[in-house]
């Protein structure tokens, strides 16, 4: 029996853009990896939220917060790594899009100011700012060191 398919060429062993088998858009692979990874973030920033927010009983968004930092960290780590492009769509758009939470921090925040907690909205916006610019570059330092 020969490794050649009916057509005479070799048969496909492996599935890219660029190789056998039906032809699939690069454009195509990368929304599906940023898809994929948004599926695991978003539901990763659910769980994290809850279980901050169920250990620490405060006005201050903490389970946001810690969402946000930690995700900082992770995207200063993946950006700082030489992934292959559908690594990063996955990991750092995907993955770190779906985990992190710009809006809901934003949200919050009018929350806290509509319900007259000015001092904790400011310390949430101080301290998400912060922690987020501090978490981004040690995530970068240490992607750098890996």
């Amino acid at each position: 029996m020969s490794p050649n398919g009916p057509n005479g060429r070799a048969a496909c062993r492996r599935f890219s853009a660029e190789g056998c088998g039906p032809a699939v858009s690069s454009t195509a692979l990368v929304v599906a990896s940023v898809a994929a990874g948004g599926a695991v973030g978003a539901p990763s920033r659910y769980l994290m939220d809850r279980f901050v927010t169920s250990k620490r009983k405060t006005s201050l968004p903490v389970g946001t917060m810690a969402v946000n930092v930690s995700g900082s960290f992770l995207l200063g780590v993946f950006t700082s790594l030489a992934l292959p492009p559908l690594a990063a769509a996955l990991l750092a758009t995907g993955f770190c899009g779906g985990y992190t939470t710009f809006s809901t921090f934003e949200f919050e925040t009018v929350r806290l100011v509509e319900e007259r907690l000015r001092g904790q909205a400011l310390l949430n916006i101080g301290l998400s700012l912060l922690a987020g610019l501090l978490a981004a570059a040690a995530g970068m330092a240490t992607g750098a060191a890996l």
